[in-house]
């Protein structure tokens, strides 16, 4: 389930907030083992990715690098080629 975690940081343009809740929700579906919360846990699970994306929005905001931002294009090239050697894909 983590694998679907990408890096969101120091990235031109910035992750979005969509970008930000899907990493929070692949990280509570890991920790809790749900893939959907029961009804008597629902409220708690979609509580949690809830602070955890406004958690992560914080440290996204207030890391620093002094890295140049990457491209998303270049890096999904990137995880093809590297896809491709550990499969023996084309």
């Amino acid at each position: 389930m983590c694998r679907n975690i990408r890096t969101l940081f120091n990235f031109d343009p910035p992750a979005t907030d969509d970008e930000i809740h899907a990493a929070s929700l692949q990280y509570i579906r890991k920790i809790t083992g749900y893939n959907k919360p029961s009804k008597v846990n629902e409220e708690a699970f979609y509580r949690a990715i809830n602070e955890i994306a406004t958690v992560s929005r914080n440290l996204l905001n207030t890391l620093e690098t002094s890295a140049e931002p990457r491209n998303r294009e270049v890096e999904a090239e990137r995880a093809r080629i590297r896809a491709a050697k550990r499969f023996g894909t084309n």
